[in-house]
């Protein structure tokens, strides 16, 4: 039996004004002449409509990612990149995002991973008069966008909590333009800024912390160049939580005596999810009529990665985690239920199977997709440095493609690694012990002020002070500890 379902829903008016109606008409020449509809033709220009009841969120970041002219650095359809509500899902699988919606710290996430400049204001962290600052800021460029994040039943609109971006602002009526990306419900609209505040000014349940909004811009290059936070797992939630809360207790706690030691402390008693924390970000594309030719912007992102790569494993945090994870007590031989791959084999099976799911669509699950057929190749172009290429076949729901995976690599002493095999390029390319050092260095400071020890303390503060590392990789480290800042925003207590 057929069900007539429902076909939008009439905006309720007052208090909101409809943008297309001869008022709104009137608000937007009168705010343009104002010179504070500047952000709008952008916004406009690349504006869509939420895919799914649940992705206001995501379907926001969307239209304020293509607005800002981010490149992607991955496709969408056919050759092209652009940002689409479906792709991003790096901060929550989008089956979880379908049922339940995104929270106000993973958008902000989400923002900062894809390469955009975040400033994310709580209602409780922040005021009215600074909101208007930062709406009347963006709305006078084309520089900056604002998100913000609000429950529609202060506007008399039926549902929840919402995502959507702000289009535009007037100054005489003190109202913004709300570009409602569920335009399947409600048109965009004009409400009166004080109400809009009101409406942020509430709890979200799922996190029990009040809604907010986050000033989103662009930045001269992507932050993520090799590593990133990943919080797709059910268990990230324990994960940072025990990186930022149990640490710090348990180096208090814990009769820590050496580096050593202390590598101990923190990783043979902490959660399995651990290994899925912080991803190594892969470069994947599909195979084009069997060439092997890579582009120029391919190879300078790979030669990034790789610099960051060598200038992990010249730092002496790392020396003291690859010397520690070779050991008895390490997670080689010691814990073994995290389940670490370390082969290029390994690496590119598991790498294959997420390009399948990012050139298939299927990027909320893995289920029913495989990898076969993956082989190794060194490409060399001319006189240039041989470059690691993975290779193989992917197929979901029955379709096959060929697609091809960038690896970066990085020569390094044999007698630094666990299990050196040359045969299988262990040690070569992004590992355990690299993870982990990036890891280390992205915890805040203060995780180590608990040290008994004064000369272990100081010891360690040294070795994990990012004030001395070179430019790459502490921009590298920076990023991922904004990522945590973000995260950590949805789980501290309200």
């Amino acid at each position: 039996m057929a069900v007539a379902g429902v076909y939008r829903r009439v905006l309720p008016s007052p208090p909101a004004i409809e943008f297309a109606s001869p008022q709104g008409k009137k608000l937007f020449i009168e705010a343009l002449e104002g010179g504070t509809m500047e952000g709008f033709f952008k916004l406009i220009s690349y504006y869509q409509t939420q895919s799914e009841p649940a992705y206001c969120g995501l379907a926001s970041l969307a239209v304020v990612l293509n607005a800002l002219a981010i490149d992607p650095g991955r496709t969408w359809k056919g050759p092209w990149r652009w940002f689409d509500d479906t792709m991003l899902d790096c901060c929550e699988p989008l089956s979880k995002i379908k049922d339940e919606g995104i929270t106000f710290g993973k958008v902000s996430c989400l923002a900062f991973c894809n390469g955009a400049n975040v400033e994310a204001f709580r209602t409780n962290e922040s005021s009215i008069d600074e909101f208007r600052r930062h709406v009347i800021s963006s709305a006078s460029s084309e520089d900056s966008h604002v998100i913000t994040s609000y429950h529609r039943g202060v506007f008399k609109q039926t549902g929840t909590g919402h995502f959507s971006p702000i289009g535009g602002y007037h100054a005489g009526k003190d109202m913004v333009l709300i570009l409602d990306v569920a335009r399947f419900k409600y048109p965009p609209h004009w409400v009166p800024l004080t109400l809009l505040w009101e409406a942020m000014d509430t709890i979200d349940n799922a996190t029990g912390h009040r809604r907010g909004f986050m000033t989103v811009s662009r930045i001269p290059k992507a932050p993520s160049i090799l590593y990133t936070v990943s919080c797709r797992h059910e268990g990230w939630n324990k994960v940072a939580k025990y990186l930022t809360e149990d640490v710090p207790l348990r180096l208090k706690s814990d009769d820590v005596k050496s580096v050593e030691n202390l590598l101990s402390v923190i990783f043979k008693s902490a959660p399995a999810d651990l290994k899925e924390f912080i991803k190594w970000v892969a470069e994947v594309r599909r195979q084009e009529d069997g060439s092997m030719i890579l582009s120029e912007e391919e190879k300078g992102r790979l030669v990034m990665k790789e610099e960051v790569l060598k200038q992990t494993r010249e730092t002496e945090l790392f020396k003291y985690v690859a010397k520690w994870s070779a050991s008895k007590i390490s997670l080689c031989k010691g814990v073994t239920s995290w389940g670490l791959k370390e082969t290029l084999p390994e690496l590119a099976a598991d790498i294959c199977c997420q390009g399948a799911e990012l050139f298939m669509g299927k990027l909320s699950s893995s289920e029913g997709t495989c990898c076969r057929q993956t082989n190794v190749t060194l490409l060399k172009v001319d006189d240039e440095k041989a470059m690691t290429v993975v290779s193989g076949t992917v197929t979901t729901d029955g379709i096959e493609k060929e697609i091809e995976t960038l690896v970066p690599s990085s020569i390094t002493e044999l007698s630094n690694l666990c299990d050196f095999d040359q045969s299988n390029c262990k040690g070569m390319h992004p590992s355990t012990a690299d993870v982990l050092t990036v890891l280390l260095l992205a915890l805040p400071q203060h995780t180590w002020s608990g040290i008994k020890e004064e000369e272990l303390r100081m010891q360690f503060n040294h070795l994990a002070s990012v004030d001395k590392l070179p430019s790459l990789l502490q921009q590298e480290v920076q990023h991922l500890r904004r990522q945590l800042h973000f995260l950590m925003t949805d789980l501290s207590a309200p």
